[in-house]
């Protein structure tokens, strides 16, 4: 790392990219001088109203802009909104990437689907082990979370320490490896720390968050109270603990376990490889062999616990499933809480659970992954920054946070609510403030293609969807501009209006009359006077595309 003695060393300048309005998109920019690092690159799923979107990816025009300066991605976890944007982004800037053993494993599957496996450098990064990138030093930081190897970082800069937290929770009994490092936390903020970036996703939480081994409790329960039932358990593919529980309970109880949905497969395959789950011999069986046990000896582990309309529990609901058939005598549990705005479409999977007669259960099956805010105040007080910058979360979480650092004595106007492109200079000397902005916002992925689809193109979609489409066909005779056929309307989504024909070949004749054959003309005549009539016959407003052939 280089040393600056001088009085006047460069400022730290944190640029998030992304994750800063909403939950996902989570990508923050670290530079100093020549040097720049980047924390974390995640997705975001699509808003209700981003019509045949099937996911955003943050906008990396800044780091395009500066690629020779980017000299890495530090991943802090691997969850789908800190490491599911990577395949998009690796493409323009292919720069090494450096996380933890299972973060390295996942991403190394989503890299192999999308043929970059060979193209781009990765590095396994063990807890306490530092890693020097231009200016900057980063230090790994044991945290837990709802997915095993989550780090917190310590970023070591000439201007000063910033503390990322990543997304944490304080777990003393884990399911799996060891708690929270909060000795290293305190030794840290001892050294000084300029900065603290934390976790507000459960600000708005009072006391602290239960461990993840106390589910383990609750399942044993469930499975006592439901011996003479098959048991399907829905829960968030990453979470391996959760996962192990499962299969720890399942074998108390002679019972063999069945994995359902891709993205459970994909991860309990890379979590077992690398030593992260274990499944004893004769457990898993393929969803084949249900059929070879009786319902009470076996239990099916399933994506859809948030209602996702093509994941395996949401099929099984509405009986489209390929291999597994709900039952009456199921039992299914909700190992979940619904994310913000996923309430309806779990509702809905649920109602059509109950409809077959299963049992479903979604109550007290659960921890988060997140700190609340006594974990949060711990964090601060082992680490006391000089400024807290609240991350992870919507404004109101961020809020949330900026309250519990105001309790703690940090001064207000050292509580930086940052938004996405903004440019935070920090230094010991001249204090921290926003000097520019940068481009940031949302990329949308539509099947293949990447960042094609914009805004209005998703106008478009949600007028057509609002209001239909009529279409206008008219033949006009080549050189003289006469009407050889039409016009004829076609509609789609939009209820036909009697009359509006009649109406078209009146504006028709009136062009005629004025001599008018100008093509352009001619369009917008008709979607004007079509528009027009159509708004005072029914109030809506249809897309109107008028089509002229020429013979």
């Amino acid at each position: 790392m280089k040393k600056h003695n001088n009085a006047s060393s460069s400022p730290l300048k944190i640029i998030p990219l992304g994750g800063l309005e909403q939950v996902g998109l989570n990508i923050t920019a670290f530079e100093y001088e020549d040097s720049i690092v980047v924390v974390d690159c995640g997705l975001a799923f699509p808003e209700d109203d981003m019509l045949g979107i099937d996911l955003c990816i943050p906008d990396d025009t800044y780091l395009k802009d500066n690629l020779s300066r980017v000299k890495g991605f530090v991943i802090t976890h691997g969850h789908e909104d800190h490491i599911g944007a990577l395949p998009y982004i690796l493409r323009d800037i292919n720069v090494p990437i450096y996380a933890t053993k299972l973060t390295i494993g996942l991403i190394d599957r989503k890299l192999d689907e999308h043929g970059l496996l060979r193209t781009v450098r990765r590095k396994v990064v063990d807890f306490g082990q530092s890693i020097n990138l231009g200016s900057f030093r980063i230090e790994f930081i044991k945290t837990n979370h709802s997915i095993a190897d989550a780090s917190a970082l310590a970023i070591y800069s000439p201007a000063g320490i910033v503390v990322h937290t990543g997304d944490f929770k304080v777990d003393y009994t884990p399911v799996f490896g060891d708690a929270i490092d909060l000795q290293r936390f305190g030794e840290i903020g001892k050294k000084g720390v300029l900065a603290l970036m934390c976790d507000s996703t459960n600000a708005e939480r009072p006391g602290f968050t239960n461990s993840e081994k106390t589910i383990g409790k609750v399942f044993d329960s469930l499975f006592q109270d439901h011996l003479k039932s098959r048991i399907i358990i829905a829960t968030f593919a990453s979470n391996v603990d959760r996962v192990q529980q499962i299969i720890n309970t399942a074998c108390r109880y002679g019972r063999k376990v069945v994995v359902e949905g891709r993205s459970m497969v994909n991860i309990i395959e890379t979590a077992g490889q690398l030593g992260y789950i274990n499944v004893p011999e004769h457990t898993l069986i393929d969803s084949e062999q249900l059929n070879n046990y009786p319902d009470e000896r076996t239990v099916i582990i399933t994506t859809g616990s948030q209602g996702e309309s093509m994941a395996a529990l949401s099929r099984m609901a509405q009986d489209i499933h390929r291999k597994i058939h709900i039952k009456a005598n199921d039992t299914i549990i909700f190992s979940s809480h619904p994310i913000p705005g996923n309430e309806k479409a779990v509702s809905r999977v649920i109602n059509e659970l109950e409809a077959r007669g299963a049992e479903v259960i979604f109550e007290d099956v659960h921890v988060s992954g997140h700190a609340c805010r006594e974990e949060i105040k711990l964090i601060y007080s082992l680490v006391k920054p000089r400024y807290a910058i609240p991350v992870h979360g919507e404004l109101r979480h961020r809020h949330a946070q900026a309250e519990i650092a105001l309790e703690l004595g940090i001064p207000k106007e050292n509580i930086l609510m940052l938004h996405s492109g903004d440019v935070l200079s920090l230094s010991e000397e001249e204090g921290a403030a926003v000097t520019e902005h940068v481009p940031t916002g949302s990329i949308f992925v539509d099947g293949l293609g990447v960042g094609d689809v914009g805004n209005i193109v998703l106008r478009d979609r949600q007028r057509l969807a609002e209001d239909g489409i009529v279409i206008i066909v008219l033949t006009l005779e080549k050189g003289t501009g006469q009407i050889l056929a039409g016009p004829d309307i076609v509609s789609r989504g939009f209820v036909y209006v009697r009359d509006s024909d009649i109406l078209l070949e009146e504006a028709l004749d009136d062009l005629a009359e004025k001599r008018i054959t100008d093509w352009g003309k001619i369009k917008n005549t008709m979607r004007d006077v079509l528009s027009d009539y159509l708004w005072k016959k029914t109030k809506r407003r249809p897309m109107i595309l008028p089509i002229i052939m020429e013979v």
